[in-house]
């Protein structure tokens, strides 16, 4: 399923509905992200400076992937940028 999201309160909303799903506690889950509880927590309720790499992994683990939608006349540039032929 797609879900386009404008905000971090979205994605901590989907991360936290995802967890419970999965019947993980937050300290587990930090855990297996290899970041702490309270990171998690701040995830959950979209705190808007949290790292982005500890993101990624917590998302990850969670089973996300995240996609850019990339405009078609910008695809060319990305795939320049890439291959380094910048």
């Amino acid at each position: 399923m797609m879900k386009p999201v404008k905000s971090i309160k979205e994605i901590g909303a989907v991360a936290r509905a995802i967890r419970s799903r999965q019947g993980l506690r937050q300290d587990d889950l930090g855990f297996m992200a290899s970041c702490s509880h309270k990171f998690v927590i701040d995830v959950e309720r979209g705190k808007p400076t949290i790292q982005t790499g500890k993101l990624l992994q917590l998302l990850e683990e969670l089973g996300i992937g995240i996609v850019l939608d990339i405009p078609d006349d910008m695809k060319e540039v990305v795939e320049l940028e890439q291959a380094g032929e910048r």
